[in-house]
């Protein structure tokens, strides 16, 4: 249990411990003032350089202190014996979110937030003056992560109540509610929830609650800590939570029922629960007609199969299956690996480690350099290892289209994820072929239906099957004929046009027996 240590009424004994609480930091600023004429008491004003807008409090905190307060004011509120910090609040601080403290610990925790503290001689009490806060932050600009062709062009913030005024551009409703709540013992994270009143699903609602209730850590510096601390399953290749920068996802998923998770500090703002689905839609799917959304989505799902299928499937049939190949097509292949001294698997795995490299460089490189450096790369290698000997044209055509299809993905966890399965079924291809590929698959296909987003089924809708659930999966119908929300996410108000949940029938009233 934490004891809090309460203020002390020397005003010097309080100065004296917070310089010492903070180390004397150069960046505390501390003015000593006089408050009143006829009978001056002392005061301090606390604030941290940097956090804090030194204006505001030049124009709305001293010059209130010490030239608008008269003395017969201080006096007559002493002499009646009223609150000192009442008539300061009500009268002469005309800064918002003002509060009272009487620990040290809560004091300090809203001066190095940036708050401003003042204290008065004789009293234990000080006064938080929170709406002071004033830093450098980035501002609102295109996304960096997910491309927009069609749609707003705005992205979330390292500033969190930047991106909760953008959910409450997008949402415009009273049911739209905000919970907040510090996180991590060390850095005071705050981490926010936002979901609409009458659509989230209350069940939903109160585990992520607990979820978050139980992180016991130092300090949360991103997403990803909140994230592997409340997720279903750790130890799983597939992401569970999804997470987006862009304003206009996180409101269409509120729409769904679901629940936005905002960390101070990062613009990724995280949705809970996520399906399977989540991570294959993309918002432009809504901004088109519904033929071409469909016509895209069923795009993506194929080169989902190629990202995670093609190598091995060239495994399998160059080295245990070449009578599915036709004639002519098994001749060229095997003219061009007349030279090449390792089979297939190792041709195949050598060239997609080479690419994840590549990839992986092209990431941590300059931008200015990163994207030569990658094509170069990519040609030189291929071709010079073709014209060694080391391995086949075909193979270099086949790890090409698996990492092209590899970025069509929406969501870049789940491309990660079948890029890391494409190896254990290039081992299986290479053992058991065509079998070994088959078993890996349902292995995957299980192991997916197993999964649960805070208790809802990962591949729903797909299993448990829903078919009206399936209007807006590999197909998106026209946007009047999704009608209804999600049926394991928001149950308590399913129709959509509806914000808020219908109310209970009333009880029959008894009626008088005659």
């Amino acid at each position: 249990m934490v004891v809090c240590e309460p203020l002390s009424k020397d005003l010097e004994q309080n100065i004296s411990h917070i310089r010492s609480k903070l180390g004397n930091s150069s960046d505390l600023v501390v003015r000593k003032i006089r408050i009143g004429k006829e009978h001056p008491i002392h005061a301090a004003v606390f604030y941290t350089d940097g956090l804090t807008d030194t204006k505001a409090v030049q124009n709305f905190i001293l010059e209130s202190l010490m030239l608008d307060i008269r003395g017969a004011d201080i006096d007559e509120t002493l002499r009646s014996g009223g609150n000192l910090f009442q008539t300061l609040q009500d009268r002469f601080l005309t800064a918002g979110e003002v509060n009272e403290t009487g620990d040290y610990a809560n004091l300090l925790q809203c001066l190095v937030s940036g708050s401003v503290i003042l204290l008065l001689d004789q009293y234990a009490t000080g006064i938080s003056i929170g709406s002071m806060r004033e830093w450098k932050e980035r501002g609102v600009t295109e996304s960096s992560t997910e491309t927009v062709i069609r749609g707003p062009k705005e992205s979330f913030t390292e500033s969190l109540r930047i991106n909760t005024s953008l959910m409450r551009r997008k949402i415009k409703d009273p049911g739209l509610w905000l919970e907040t709540r510090s996180i991590g013992a060390v850095t005071h994270t705050d981490v926010a929830l936002m979901f609409v009143k009458g659509i989230v699903n209350e069940d939903i609602l109160r585990e992520v609650r607990d979820r978050l209730d139980r992180i016991e850590i130092d300090g949360i510096l991103e997403s990803g800590y909140i994230e592997e601390l409340i997720e279903d399953e750790t130890f799983t290749p597939f992401p569970t939570i999804y997470h987006s920068e862009r304003p206009d996802v996180i409101a269409a998923e509120l729409l769904e029922g679901k629940i936005a998770i905002m960390i101070d500090g990062t613009p990724m703002v995280m949705v809970a629960p996520s399906l399977f689905v989540s991570f294959m839609h993309s918002a432009e799917d809504y901004y088109q007609r519904a033929m071409i959304a469909s016509l895209i989505r069923m795009l993506r799902y194929i080169c989902i199969c190629i990202a995670l299928l093609a190598p091995s499937l060239y495994i399998a049939i160059t080295t245990f299956h070449q009578e599915m190949l036709p004639t002519q097509l098994l001749i060229g292949l095997a003219a061009q690996r007349e030279g090449v001294p390792f089979p297939a698997f190792i041709e195949a795995f050598f060239m997609e480690v080479t690419f994840e490299i590549l990839r992986e460089a092209g990431l941590r490189m300059p931008k200015a350099i990163a994207q030569t450096v990658s094509i170069v790369g990519t040609l030189v290698i291929g071709t010079a290892a073709v014209e060694a000997g080391i391995i086949s044209a075909a193979m270099v055509i086949v790890v090409s289209i698996t990492a092209i299809s590899s970025f069509v993905l929406p969501a870049f966890d789940l491309s990660l994820s079948f890029r890391m399965l494409r190896f254990p079924l290039m081992i299986l291809a290479a053992t058991f072929g065509l079998f070994g590929i088959i078993v890996g698959i349902i292995a995957i296909v299980l192991h997916m239906c197993s999964l649960r987003s805070f208790g809802v089924p990962y591949m729903s809708p797909f299993a448990p099957f829903n078919l009206e659930g399936n209007r807006d999966t590999v197909v998106r119908m026209p946007l009047w004929s999704m009608v209804t929300r999600p049926r394991l996410i928001a149950k308590a108000n399913r129709v959509r046009g509806r914000n808020r949940a219908p109310q209970p029938p009333k009880p029959p009233q008894n009626e008088s027996k005659g």
